[in-house]
This record gives structure tokens, C-alpha cells and sequence, in this order.
């Protein structure tokens, strides 16, 4: 059996290409398979690997969302794992959509989310002969031009600066229970709405992963 990693985001995993110009299906909104991260992953790995999707736009660690339902990773972590098992490498990059005004979580507050949420994927029963494999990804920080972007009355004020301090929290924590870490920082941001990646961002990160993937397994 291939090695199976599980791969769990937000809009950024699942794909959203804000610049139509920027991604072959512009008209979908999406980068496609052989844009998206996730893909060009699997291709660099090869067939001894199942790279799997888990990418939802708008998602979240632990906090619901009021206007949208099942966006709270918490809520979905057991069947999602549970349904992917044995699952080999646990890939999480989250962390933006909760620095939106609406949730008035702090970066600290966001970091004990990422904890909590790591905790229990580690405690489900889904893992294989290796035993639980975590990276925490930190995506990169929102771009400052974002509150004057078409989306910024919606993500609120508040956003860059908490962004900017997720990365050091999430190094902390994986150091602190001793799970692998990844700074998705340099990964390039789009020109419209500042906050997801370009195509050129998607192929810069799945480069990042292939090359920690194998050391990690």
C-alpha cells in the first residue's frame, strides 16, 4: 500500500484562483490539477504515495462560522481521518480564515485552535504502523493591501497583523509537542484579493513539501 498523506485546508488547499488570468480554468474559479499544490505534490512524490485533498474555502480550526455552516475543522477531523485511514502523514495549513473580525480571535487564541485541533487528530484512531505524523503548515501572511481589496470589508481589519504572527506560534507549537513544521512564507499571493496563492505560489509550495515529505515518513 502507498504511503497516504491527508491534506486539510482551507480555500488555499482546496484551490481558489482569485485572478481568472492566472489559472487554465478561469472560469471555475480554480486552479486545476495541474496547478493546484496538492496535485503537482503528488506528482513530485511518485506512486509510492496517495496525496488526498481536504480543502474546504472559508474553513477554519475550531471556530463556527455564523454565516456559513461546516467550516469548523473540529467538527469534521474524526471522519475525515477515519475515512482516509491508514493515514501516514497528517497535513494541516489553516489559520486564516480565523483571523477574520468575526470570530475576534487573537493569533494566540488561533494557535490554541491549531493545538486543539492537532491534539485530537493525534488521539483518533486512523494512523498507520508509524503511529501519528503531523506538519502544521504556517500559510503565508496576508498581504497589507488586503483590507482595500474587494474582500476586506468581509476578512475586517484586524487581519494582516494576526497573520503575520501565526507562523512564529506554529513553529512553537510544533516544537512543543514535537510534530514537524513548514513556513509557507515567500509563497506568492495574487494582486486581487492579497490572500491566495497564484499558480506560482501553489507550484513554490508543493516544491516546499516535496522535498520534507520524504523525511517525514
Amino acid at each position: 500500500m502507498r504511503k497516504h498523506i491527508v491534506c486539510l485546508g482551507d480555500s488555499n488547499t482546496h484551490g481558489y484562483c482569485a485572478d481568472p488570468r492566472d489559472c487554465a480554468d478561469g472560469e471555475l474559479l480554480r486552479f486545476n490539477e495541474e496547478e493546484r499544490w496538492t496535485c503537482l505534490l503528488q506528482k513530485h512524490l511518485g506512486d509510492g504515495y496517495l496525496v488526498t485533498e481536504e480543502g474546504l474555502s472559508g474553513r477554519t480550526t475550531v471556530f463556527r462560522d455564523p454565516l456559513e455552516e461546516g467550516l469548523a475543522t473540529i467538527d469534521y477531523l474524526v471522519p475525515c481521518l477515519k475515512s482516509h485511514e491508514p493515514v501516514d502523514l497528517l497535513v494541516v495549513m489553516l489559520g486564516t480564515n480565523d483571523t477574520k473580525d468575526r470570530f475576534a480571535a487573537s493569533a494566540p487564541c488561533i494557535a490554541l485552535g491549531m493545538e486543539r485541533l492537532v491534539k485530537k487528530a493525534a488521539a483518533t484512531e486512523c494512523w498507520g504502523s508509524g503511529g501519528p505524523r503531523i506538519l502544521i503548515v504556517a500559510p503565508p501572511a496576508i498581504d497589507e493591501r488586503m483590507p482595500d481589496s474587494p474582500v476586506g470589508g468581509i476578512m475586517g481589519t484586524g487581519c494582516v497583523e494576526k497573520s503575520r504572527q501565526l507562523g512564529p506560534l506554529y513553529a512553537q507549537l510544533a516544537e512543543r509537542l514535537e510534530l514537524s513544521f513548514l513556513d509557507a512564507a515567500g509563497c506568492e499571493l495574487n494582486q486581487v484579493d492579497y490572500m491566495h496563492l497564484t499558480r506560482k505560489g501553489h507550484a513554490r509550495l508543493a516544491k516546499l513539501l516535496a522535498a520534507a515529505v520524504p523525511t517525514l515518513i
